[in-house]
Formats: C-alpha cells, structure tokens, sequence
C-alpha cells in the first residue's frame, strides 16, 4: 500500500511507494543522451520525475493513467523537489488503492446527497421538481453526481467536486432568491443541479481527470442540454415555454460568449445564476491557491485558473506591520 505522498516528499530522501502517471515522455539532454521524464502524482499533487538510465525496457509498457512502484531519490531541481529513479514497474492490482491517487472533496458525501435532494424537493413548481429528481433518481445518474469532479483543474477539481460546488450554489441560490424577491426562485434552484450535468459525460475520473472523447468534441454544454431536453421531453405535457426557458438558463450560464455560453443570459435568472457559478468556481480557486503551500510569508502560491497570487490576509494582519497599526 501506498506509504509517501507527494506533499511528505523532503530534498535528500530515498522512497519506495506508488503513483499514478499523469505523463511519460522520451527526451534528450543537449549532449543527445536520452532520458526517460514522467510527470507522477497521488491525491496530494504532482511531481516530475527522471531516469537517466537502463529504462528502455522497464518502461515500455508503461503509459499513461497506469500506477507504477518506484524507488527514487528527492532531489531539489530549480527550488522544487524531483524524484530520480532508480527502480521502476508497473503496480500489481491488489497493492493499491484508487483513492490514494485522486483528491476527494474533504466534506461528507452522503450528507451532501441528502442536502442537495433537499434543495431538489424544496423546489415548488411541480414540473421543474419532477425534472430535477427525475434526473437525481436515475440510477444511471446519481452514482457518477456522487463522484464527479467539477472540472480538470479550474475549481473543484477533485473527486466529489462536483457535488460540493453544486450544493454550494443551491444555498447562495437561496439566498439570492431571499434577498431579491422578484427573482423565481424555482429556475435558479434547477439551474444550479443541472447546469453542470454534462460534466458526468464529459469528463473521465476513474483513474485521472480528463476529457472523455465526446466531452472534447462537444463539450458539458451541449451535452447536458440534450440529457435534460429529453428528460422534459419524457415528462408528459410539460409546457414547452418552461422548457425554452430552461434551455437558456443550461446554454447562457458561461455568461460570454468567450467563455463558451453559445447565448449570452437573456433572463434575469440566467444573469443572477451566471455570477453566482462564476464567483463559487473562483473561490474555489482562491481557497485552492491559498491551502497550497508556496514557500512564501505572505503571499499563497500562484493561481493559473485566476492569473495572479493572493495574499495569505490572516497572517498578514496579524504580523509584525499590522499589529502596529
């Protein structure tokens, strides 16, 4: 079973543990000598990895998305740390766990599921409830809403992180609702289950989180407005301008047009929902920005989903300058 984790890995140490393959790669060495580069990584990050000889044949079979046994030494390359391999072969079945080499939401999932099943029956319009736990309910469904990640690496990128997300917007949407009453609190309640349901489809997280096939060739958009056309479409007489409306909330929720939205939002609960997903995905990229250790006093790692580093606020106020004013 798998002992070190990525975040463990200390300069001047010798390991034997497992990780996934994120990357291989041959490559040369400005001399023209080859080396094996691997990208490898388990619930905690990622780290590169090298070896310089003898790997021709304990790599061959060894690809992408395998989980491999290594024995390395830590080494600091460019201030970050680097395995050196010394030992490399593919991990028998029965010596690892999955959940040991993909990040899983911290919170409970099972009460998550029955909160979000709350927000779904909270919902008072009868023919936007029954679509919405209509789509819950469908045991080819809900297994895949429990685990999904909410996206590769923008926010919530873990396993769960859909459903983390999704929840958190159920009780900003309620919230707004209660803050703006002219808002139909019913449409943003639907919208914040089913706005990302294509991702179920889109992307892959068996092993790594990736694109499947058709996710790169149609996208969540276009897939999850076909999942939930056809469900309104399988209610019997539910009434076609609740489904035109609908269909806008799921395309416009991207808000720009650079942004993927093929319409920009035309309702007042498109516009409301579409700042509601944008600010929870960027929080969640700040809190991931700040919880990643950076090496830095004040400042937390550097974000690539928002372009920028964010001040570790707490402990700045609570320093040597803020204590004095």
């Amino acid at each position: 079973m798998k002992t070190s984790f990525v975040t463990d890995l200390g300069a001047e140490q010798t390991i034997t543990t497992y990780f996934l393959v994120h990357e291989k790669e041959i490559r040369n060495t400005r001399a023209g000598k080859s080396y094996l580069r691997l990208a490898l990584g388990d619930r905690s990050g990622t780290i590169e990895a090298v070896m310089w000889d003898q790997f021709e044949a304990l790599s061959k079979d060894i690809g992408r998305d395998d989980i491999v046994k290594v024995s390395a030494r830590v080494e600091i390359y460019r201030s970050k740390p680097q395995l050196t391999l010394q030992q490399l072969r593919l991990a028998k079945p029965e010596e690892v766990d999955l959940a040991d080499f993909l990040p899983h939401t911290r919170e409970d999932v099972g009460k998550l599921w029955a909160q979000l099943l709350e927000y779904a029956n909270s919902i008072a319009d009868p023919w936007l409830k029954k679509l919405v736990n209509g789509i819950l309910n469908d045991p080819g469904i809900a297994p895949r809403y429990k685990r999904a990640p909410a996206a590769k690496v923008m926010h919530h990128a873990y396993l769960g992180g859909l459903l983390e997300h999704v929840v958190g917007l159920c009780g900003l949407a309620k919230e707004i609702a209660g803050h703006y009453p002219e808002l139909n609190a019913d449409l943003l309640m639907t919208i914040a289950i089913l706005h990302d349901v294509g991702k179920l489809d889109e992307l892959c997280y068996d092993r790594a989180i990736g694109y499947t096939t058709e996710g790169q060739l149609l996208g969540h958009i276009v897939m999850e407005v076909e999942t939930v056309s056809k469900a309104m479409d399988a209610i019997e007489g539910f009434p076609p301008n609740l489904k035109a409306v609908v269909q806008h909330l799921l395309i416009s929720h991207h808000g720009q047009y650079e942004f993927g939205s093929p319409k920009l939002p035309m309702i007042r609960e498109a516009m409301i929902f579409h700042y509601l997903d944008d600010m929870d995905s960027k929080m969640a990229a700040v809190r991931a920005a700040l919880a990643t250790e950076s090496g830095e006093e004040d400042w937390s790692t550097f974000s690539p989903a928002l372009g920028r580093k964010f001040l570790k606020l707490d402990a700045f106020l609570k320093g040597p300058a803020g204590a004095s004013s």
